[in-house]
């Protein structure tokens, strides 16, 4: 029973580390980690896997005044307009 045991613990080992050298690093295939872990494409090649940079213009930043919500005298605070 316990070689059958191990047979079955072997197997799945195998099983299990093949998948993980198939999944190049967790990045997938036609990327690698970097110095700092990140996933990066792989450059160069007969393969081009990712596209250029994509630039994209900045919209513009719009400023509204803030309405007053409570009448003069008045100030919000905890939830609700408080006399001063």
């Amino acid at each position: 029973m316990k070689y059958l045991f191990a047979a079955v613990m072997l197997a799945s080992a195998v099983v299990g580390f093949s998948e993980a050298a198939s999944a190049a690093g967790g990045c997938g295939p036609g990327w690698y980690r970097g110095p700092y872990g990140g996933c990066r494409p792989m450059r160069g090649g007969p393969v081009v896997v990712a596209p250029g940079p994509v630039v994209v213009a900045p919209a513009p930043v719009v400023v509204v005044p803030r309405a007053r919500v409570c009448p003069y005298g008045f100030r919000w605070y905890y939830g609700r307009c408080r006399p001063i």
